[in-house]
This record gives structure tokens, sequence and C-alpha cells, in this order.
């Protein structure tokens, strides 16, 4: 009886430890940038999350030490042996880069979290879901928390002066109260709650495409108009142009998944493809333009930078590429990407997260994080007639093709959601069987 009470208190401390990252995350930069204007240790305040998986992880280690049929299930799959010898590798090469003066601690700290957290917080979920019936109420958990962040990101946009987040901690010690195009002030960039226009219009994708899923697969046409209205607003007012194309490559996915019909299949594909031929030709046509240079090239005949942001992701993206093939073997974690802004080596940030990954673990540790994007677009393919997996599905390849041109899953609100709910959906399929499990929210059981 003892066992089985702390049993359940571990689950439900696992269900509503998922359920609190999913929910705070898109306003958790708002939050710590106000905490830590007030009290400091702003690095030590953005780690709260990772803490916090930490201590869900060593929970869902005892259940499954607990449950011999799900320990069975879990260790015998092949993506969670894939993922864990991924993380091993992370490990490994993290400590050779470290014993060679490669990377400093900070760095590999720092690379070591924004590389493993979010599948880390994958398989938590995954446990969690095969206990609870969290999975039941992801839309909640979504839709909410968007709607706050779009509203207050239109309340931001057409009301609020653009250093308004000063006043809540923003600044040169947390983050930058606000980001403009090509520094022009007439160009301001969207950012609400999240750490920039960027990580905003990637977490857009994935909030756009849910709706759309909803609205489609289970006709809450009204009930939704109005945020989807204001999502599209947003993400305009990002200006991020791989957040547009990924928000596109995922509309046309997603429509594409819910049609069963091939003609109409190829209708909307044939749709697709003239859409994109007809936008493009629009803006040759008014390249000269001073708003279509700003909006689409970030910058106009006028700027006064003195490198274009163009050049700049050009310069990087030929730089990573360089790197990741002269290094098969790579530099190890935090000597790429973001975490590489803390090593006491020359920063290389490739503006693709692929890339970065080639250049921190090399060839083989490239190798097997695709592999691990095929094993759950395998996954979510197979039970695309579930709207979350659909949803998931769709937005994961527009995500994908935004990181080729930046560092989505090292954004720690896109990462955290998108492989929170992942785990949540893929319970089933991974775990092998429906399991009996524990509704926290109730004192009922219910059957995944």
């Amino acid at each position: 009886m003892k066992q089985e009470t702390g049993q359940t208190y571990v689950v439900k401390m696992l269900t509503l430890g998922v359920a609190t990252i999913l929910v705070l995350m898109p306003v958790h930069a708002f939050f710590t940038a106000w905490a830590a204007s007030n009290f400091g240790h702003f690095d030590l305040i953005r780690v709260w999350k990772e803490l916090l998986i930490a201590v869900l992880a060593l929970g869902a280690a005892w259940i499954i030490y607990k449950d011999k049929e799900l320990a069975k299930s879990f260790i015998k799959n092949r993506l969670v042996q894939i993922i864990l010898v991924y993380i091993l590798l992370q490990l490994g090469l993290g400590l050779v880069a470290f014993a060679r003066d490669q990377v400093n601690l900070n760095a590999l700290l720092y690379g070591w979290i924004i590389n493993l957290r979010f599948l880390v917080f994958f398989l938590v979920a995954l446990i969690a879901a095969s206990k609870t019936s969290l999975k039941d109420r992801w839309q909640k958990l979504l839709f909410w928390p968007a709607a706050a962040v779009v509203g207050f990101g239109l309340v931001q946009q057409f009301l609020l002066p653009p250093d308004f987040l000063k006043h809540f901690g923003y600044g040169p010690d947390t983050l930058l109260p606000y980001q403009a195009v090509d520094l022009k002030t007439a160009y301001i960039r969207l950012q609400s709650t999240l750490r920039g226009p960027n990580p905003l219009g990637v977490y857009l994708i994935l909030i756009v495409t849910a709706l759309l899923g909803v609205v489609v697969k289970q006709k809450k046409k009204n009930h939704y108009a109005w945020l989807l209205s204001g999502l599209v607003l947003a993400l305009y007012f990002t200006y991020s142009r791989s957040a547009w194309i990924g928000v596109f490559v995922s509309v046309v996915i997603l429509l594409w998944l819910y049609v069963n019909n091939q003609k109409v299949r190829q209708v909307i594909l044939v749709a697709s493809a003239a859409l994109v031929v007809l936008s493009s030709v629009a803006v040759i046509l008014l390249r000269d333009n001073d708003h279509v240079q700003n909006i689409f090239f970030h910058t106009d005949e006028h700027s006064t930078s003195s490198v274009s942001s163009n050049f700049d992701r050009a310069s990087a993206l030929k730089n990573g590429l360089k790197d990741t093939l002269s290094e098969p073997l790579g530099r190890g974690p935090g000597t790429a990407g973001p975490a590489s802004l803390r090593n006491n080596h020359s920063p290389r940030v490739a503006e693709s997260y692929y890339l970065q990954i080639g250049q921190e673990v090399g060839a083989v540790g490239l190798l097997l994080f695709i592999v691990i994007n095929i094993y759950v677009v395998l996954y979510l393919y197979k039970q695309r007639k579930d709207t979350l997996s659909m949803v998931l599905l769709a937005s994961f390849i527009g995500i994908s093709v935004t990181n080729l041109l930046s560092h989505a899953w090292a954004d720690d609100t896109i990462s955290l959601i998108w492989w929170g709910l992942a785990g949540l959906a893929l319970a089933p399929a991974i775990l092998n069987k429906k399991r009996k499990h524990n509704n926290v929210w109730t004192k009922e059981k219910t059957t995944a």
C-alpha cells in the first residue's frame, strides 16, 4: 500500500511538472528578466526549468524502476536507445573537449543544456503520459498561454512604446527590450513575452498549425477564429522570414495530411507551388520599393548598417558548412552555436541548428540526431489520424525548415513545448500498449 501511495505521489509530481513547463515556457523569458533585474543571477534564475526537468527525470527513472513492464517497453524501444546513445555521445565529447581546452566549463554546461534538455524532457513526458491523462488536455496547455502571448504582443505592437519592456528588467544584462529591422525604428519586430522576434516566430509555427489542425479536424471554426487572426497578425510583425517560410510549409503539410483524396492533394501541392512562384515574382518586381526591401530583405538602399544581416547569415552558413566538412569528429558541445558565445575561443554561430550539431559532435552526432528526427516523424505519421500527432508532424517539418536557417531547437520555449507535446502524443506507440493510468486532475482512473 505504501508503494502504491509513493508511486501515485511521484506520478502526480511528474504530471504537474510537465504541465507547469508547458504552460510557463511562453512567458518565462519575461518573468526571468524581471526577476534578474531585481535579484541578479540571470543565468541561475533562467535555468529553473532545467533544474525542474532534472528532478522530473529522477522521478521518471524511479517510476521505470518500479514498473517492470514499463521499463521493458521503454528500454527496448529503438528511438529511446538512440536518444540515450546521443546523450552519452554529447557528454563524452564534451568531456574530451574540456580536457583538450577547446571549451571552458561555462560554455560546456550551456552547450549540454541547450542540446539535451528537450530530449530529456521528451523522455520525461513519455513516462508521464503513460501514467496519466495529460495528453487529453493538450489544447488548454497550448492555447491559453498562446492567447496571452498574442494578446500582449498585439498590445505591445499597437499601443506600447518600443522600449516598454525595459520597465520589467529588459536591458544589456538580460534581454533586449526590442529589436528592429536593419536598426530602423519604423520596423520594430514583435517579440511579446519571448526572448526575441525569431523565437516568437518559430513558436507561432506550432501555434498556427495547432489551431488550424483543431479547426479542420474538430470543426471548432468560430471558437478559435479570433485567436487565428491575432496569430497571423503577430506572425507578420515578427518580420521573421524563416518563420514565415516555416508556417507556410507547415500549413501545406497539414492540409495534405488532412485530405485523403489524391487529386485534392495534388491540387494543394500545385496551388502551393504556384503561390510560391507568384510571391517570388511579386517580390522581384517590387524589389526597389523601400517597404518590400525592409520586410523581405531586411535592408534597403538607405541602410546605415555597416554589414547586412543577410551577409552575416550567408557568411555564417558557409563557415559552418566548412567546419562540419573539415572536422568530422567536431570540437565538442559548447564550441558552436549560442553556447560558443561563452567560450574562451572565437564563437561559431552557423545560423543553422543542424550545422551547429555537426560543428559540435561531428558527422556521427549529426547522423544520430537526424535518425532521432526520422524516427519521430515516422511515429507521428503512423498515428496521423490523431489531431495532436498530425499537428506535431506538420509543425515539425516547418520548424525543421526553419532550423536550416536558424538555431530553433536551441531556443528553450519552442524546443521544450514541441518535444514535450511529442512525448505526450507518442507514449502509446513507443511504449507499445495501452496502459491504465491515474488521472491526477480527478480521482478516477482512465485508459490511455
